[in-house]
């Protein structure tokens, strides 16, 4: 399993979280299984792969940072979501965002141009051309803005 699979994986888990009633652990405890996996792959070859101990800690840390820190990340997405109410944009695209967010916030090891480029190649996967570019301009004005040397 490649890194961008672990990466689109944790999406659909922090998509998730924005409906649940499980804890963040739970949720992994219940879809890191080789039998969710096996399941799930029936409708979607992305879970076709069971993660092995690397890849299942990088999701982990992704989904566990994203339900600690989301408050923190929604904040953001809603500052630079200009004129656009948080309420308005979709659970993906604000899930698509928060795992970059945490990306770049807290995992340094993870360059930003990377974390943009696979946000916006996820979410053109899932989401309209205008919303792949209000991905795209809230996650380069993020890094731009909290960043500027």
């Amino acid at each position: 399993m490649l890194r961008n699979t672990a990466r689109e994986i944790a999406v659909h888990l922090a998509y998730e979280l924005s409906f649940t009633d499980k804890t963040v652990e739970a949720l992994l405890e219940d879809r890191l299984t080789a039998e969710s996996f096996a399941q799930l792959a029936e409708e979607d070859p992305l879970y076709a792969e069971v993660p092995n101990a690397k890849q299942a800690a990088y999701i982990r840390r992704l989904v566990s940072g994203v339900g600690e820190h989301g408050a923190e990340l929604d904040g953001y997405i809603a500052k630079y979501a200009k004129g656009w109410k948080f309420s308005r944009i979709p659970l993906v695209a604000s899930a698509i965002m928060r795992v970059a967010m945490f990306e770049i916030l807290y995992m340094q090891d993870i360059p930003d141009k990377a974390a943009i480029n696979e946000a916006v190649e996820i979410a053109k996967k899932y989401e309209t051309p205008e919303t792949v570019k209000f991905i795209n301009g809230i996650l380069g004005s993020f890094v731009r803005q909290e960043f500027a040397e």
